[in-house]
């Protein structure tokens, strides 16, 4: 019984138009599975390129642990050098540049786009990571406390494309100083920055750790010849500028033995922050900033503990990536699986979930379209039979014959129609109508030769 009624059942299937039906909906989902893993959440990139900064400064060096950091995880942290923040920025606004993140100092900006220049990229913060204190160094055991004082001086101002001097250039503005006049702004290689202020070369010079190496930057400090200038006008500058902060570094910070500093330094210092595409991939969004927290989170002499990474926003808007990483973390598949297997399954969940929604209502057609393809081969012969059955009404007698052979062709098509058990009422049906069709030819045949 039970091998009977198995028969029965496997009687009752087409297996032509389960197939082909079958085949029709895996080409479905697998279409609609790409277009969700390819459109709705792509593949995190494996390599990734990061402007950074001039060789032995403090943008190179947070780098070089970035990277580290990401080639534990399987991804490659390309670093490509710079001048500082503004060439930082102008790589990552340029359309036609390899380079998705970079060091910005805030308060560097992109000048005005022109009608004909080509568009630019948009871009996002994924947060404060540093301050970095601005050192205003002359020559002289009695050092100014006015920036006005460096009127008509030789001043090195930092490289083009540099943070320290787009900023010098916005103080000394601020003063009356502009380049041009009598005031000269010159560019020199930090190394030679010491022996320049030594031999009276140079008069002045502003020094960051986005272009100045911070080894040197100390071992200027620690020059007789070189003094600090502290800004008696520093309250005036914070409120002016309002994208600067307040830094101090306590005497004997550098060297307690030697006690260097001498005194507190009460120096103006601008923050940095880490910029990149709006369409940076939410996976490298969360390790960038996680490995962020693990390179600046510990205390220093210019910040406290956990103070640094922080979700501020300054020119640019925090990435809507950043601000949910910062307000709860990392998404929970990252926090189980490695990157690569939290990337891959996140992938997955996005197209799972789609596919599930739709895969619902087209399991509910499938029966119908299944028994529509069947039907289909029925009326492809009643429709041949329908023309045949017109043309015998036109035709004469004399072409009974060739009407004879095409309905034992449409007779033989339907014998040949292998269909499920539960379609076999409307087989005999068709059979019958082919037998009505036959009795009219010969009706019509014999009233002919009556006549």
């Amino acid at each position: 019984m039970v091998r009977l009624g198995l028969r029965a059942r496997l009687a009752e299937v087409s297996w032509r138009d389960l197939l082909a039906t079958l085949l029709l909906f895996a080409l479905l989902l697998g279409g609609l599975a790409w277009a969700a893993v390819r459109l709705v959440r792509p593949a995190a990139p494996r390599a990734i390129t990061l402007s950074t900064g001039p060789e032995g400064s403090a943008f190179q060096r947070a780098a070089e642990r970035y990277a580290k950091a990401f080639a534990a995880h399987g991804v490659t942290l390309r670093l490509r050098p710079s001048n500082g923040s503004l060439e930082n920025l102008q790589r990552l606004a340029d359309p036609g540049s390899d380079v998705e993140l970079g060091f910005v100092q805030v308060g560097v900006k992109l000048p005005e786009a022109k009608p004909d220049d080509p568009g630019r990229r948009e871009l996002v913060s994924l947060g404060t990571i540093f301050r970095q204190p601005l050192y205003v160094l002359t020559r002289g055991k009695a050092p100014p406390d006015r920036l006005s004082a460096l009127a008509g001086k030789r001043i090195v101002v930092g490289p083009e494309g540099s943070g320290t001097r787009v900023l010098a250039a916005r103080l000394l503005k601020a003063n009356g100083i502009e380049p041009g006049g009598a005031t000269s702004f010159l560019d020199l290689d930090d190394e030679e920055v010491g022996p320049a202020l030594q031999q009276g070369r140079i008069d002045a010079a502003f020094l960051m750790s986005d272009s100045a190496s911070p080894r040197v930057i100390r071992a200027l400090l620690q020059l007789p010849e070189v003094q600090v200038l502290r800004l008696a006008q520093l309250d005036a500058y914070l409120r002016r500028f309002q994208d600067l902060d307040r830094v101090v570094i306590p005497m004997g910070a550098f060297d307690l033995a030697k006690n260097l500093p001498p005194a507190d330094l009460d120096l103006v210092g601008a923050t940095v922050e880490m910029v990149s595409h709006a369409n940076l991939h939410p996976a490298i969004s969360d390790l960038l900033i996680e490995t962020m927290r693990q390179v600046h989170a510990r205390p220093t002499l210019l910040q406290r503990s956990g103070e640094f990474p922080a979700a501020r926003e300054h020119e640019l808007p925090l990435s809507d990536d950043a601000r949910r990483y910062y307000d709860s973390g990392k998404r929970w598949l990252y926090r189980l699986l490695p990157f690569w297997a939290a990337s891959l399954a996140d992938r997955f969940l996005v197209a799972l979930v789609p596919l599930a929604l739709l895969t619902i209502p087209v399991l509910r057609t499938l029966p119908g379209f299944y028994r529509w393809r069947i039907r289909q081969r029925l009326y492809r012969i009643y429709g041949s039979l329908l023309e045949l059955e017109r043309d015998v009404r036109t035709h004469g007698p004399d072409e009974r014959a060739g009407l004879l052979e095409r309905l034992d062709a449409i007779e033989e098509r339907a014998d040949q129609l292998r269909l499920p058990v539960s379609f076999a009422d409307q087989l005999y049906v068709l059979r019958e109508h082919v037998q009505l069709v036959r009795r009219r030819l010969s009706a019509h045949a014999a009233e002919a030769r009556t006549a």
